[in-house]
């Protein structure tokens, strides 16, 4: 790396916890970094669901690097075995963590990177790409130039439509009005617009079963509320997950939960339904139909998943597996019709790499539409790419990941999910059982300089 290259940040764009884990390493590396955050504050998206708790404990919500940090200056570490909300999550560790001197002159908030690209060159010109630095463009019209990027500004501003082809259902957008996206605060804030009312989730992943286990324990407090859950699959049965078995008794426990409220019938179950068509009521209420049936409801809460925004990196050489949107190298290691969350192999630099040199994106971003991700893998994931841009190939190649198992097995497409609150969201086949699957080290075949996916 050349001299002028090497005095430039390392731009990590997303001060989720992810990105501030990268930028924990990036501090321990002594690699000068730039955090570039949209929102007023770290962990801006996690806020949004605030109300929601967690279904891993702390033991895997921490970075190492970044309990390190946060150790010397005097944080009481949380109790390893208890399971924080989003709340939590941010007020004891994450906003510590962005105040911490070593992070904060860094981070600067309020701040939106549209794209990225390379200084003076389009996708195009080859001569020369290495050496010129990495441009962002922010959205106050200021230029950055940066060595590298670390793209871990993740999916939840780009969730799915509800449309069950991949496009938006007929009439989605004049539907607006009737939608609530994933993870609403039904218990709280949002309470007004579903007690006495009759909701529809749809989706099959866990920030569902969340979202349709606090509409139940509503319905349960007011008169004329009722919940209905659409699923595209025929059988709820992977929405469930491993319950008893899940290494995670947290997860494990929603899908019982759920099981029991629909056996019970207070929760109202359609399966094999794609939506087709929306259009509002004249009574008040929309339509949701799906080519045969119809429901007629007064909200839709739309728990459908979300999908990465490549359109920041569209002047990059970007190699994306067509299927799943993440890198080619990564897709066949995380695809939910093969694996859980528990069962994705040990994966780093290597396989987050593109054909353009010092862009990764880490994170859900690096998932691209596939659900099974944990915030443990992001973690390990920040250490590799990290240590890579350090030049300490033997470190960024020596991946270790510790995954809780999700119970499940047997195989089957996977259903539509989301990715919820700390991501794996829709259990894959993979083998039962009840403690975590250790896995590591993991070397590719290759050299000591860094690869490219392809």
């Amino acid at each position: 790396m050349s001299d002028h290259l090497r005095d430039l940040p390392v731009a990590v764009i997303g001060a989720g916890p992810v990105g501030l884990a990268a930028a924990a390493h990036l501090h321990e590396r002594e690699l000068p970094f730039t955090l570039l955050e949209t929102g007023n504050g770290p962990g801006a998206a996690v806020a949004q669901w605030r109300h929601v708790r967690l279904f891993s404990p702390w033991r895997y919500d921490v970075d190492p690097a970044a309990a390190r940090l946060l150790r010397d200056a005097g944080w009481v570490e949380p109790d390893p075995a208890t399971l924080p909300t989003g709340a939590q999550l941010v007020d004891e560790y994450l906003q510590p963590l962005a105040d911490l001197p070593a992070l904060k002159p860094n981070i600067r908030y309020r701040t939106r990177v549209t794209a990225v690209t390379r200084l003076g060159m389009d996708r195009l010109r080859t001569a020369g790409r290495e050496e010129a630095p990495l441009l962002l463009r922010l959205d106050s019209g200021a230029d950055l130039l940066a060595r590298a990027v670390v793209d871990a500004s993740g999916s939840w501003a780009t969730p799915n439509v509800l449309g069950g082809s991949g496009i938006p259902a007929h009439g989605e957008a004049e539907a607006g009005p009737f939608l609530e996206p994933a993870l609403p605060d039904v218990l709280g804030a949002d309470r007004e617009r579903f007690a006495g009312r009759h909701a529809l989730v749809v989706g099959a992943g866990h920030s569902a079963a969340n979202t349709l286990l606090a509409l139940a324990e509503l319905a349960g407090l007011v008169e004329g509320t009722r919940v209905t859950w659409a699923i595209r699959a025929g059988d709820p049965g992977r929405s469930y997950g491993g319950e008893t078995a899940d290494a995670l008794p947290a997860r494990g426990a929603l899908g019982s939960r759920l099981r029991e409220h629909v056996e019970a019938g207070r929760i109202a179950l359609v399966t094999g339904f794609a939506v087709h068509r929306l259009r509002p009521a004249a009574d008040g209420r929309v339509e949701v139909s799906d080519g045969t049936r119809t429901l007629a409801v007064h909200r839709i809460v739309a728990a459908t998943g979300f999908r990465p925004d490549h359109s920041l990196g569209a002047e990059l050489r970007l190699d994306l597996d067509p299927v799943l949107g993440s890198t080619r190298a990564l897709a066949p290691l995380i695809d939910p019709n093969q694996h859980s969350c528990g069962t994705v192999p040990p994966h780093g630099v290597d396989e987050l790499a593109h054909p353009e040199p010092g862009y990764y994106a880490i994170g859900v971003k690096s998932y691209g539409r596939a659900p099974t991700f944990l915030m443990a893998t992001g973690y390990e994931q920040a250490r590799s790419v990290v240590a890579a841009l350090a030049g300490d190939w033997p470190a960024a190649r020596d991946v270790r990941l510790e995954l809780p198992e999700t119970g499940v097995c047997g195989g089957g497409p996977a259903t539509v999910g989301t990715v919820g609150a700390d991501g794996c969201d829709t259990p894959g086949s993979g083998p039962a059982g009840t403690g975590p699957v250790v896995v590591g080290p993991y070397r590719p075949v290759g050299g000591d300089g860094p690869t490219t996916a392809g």
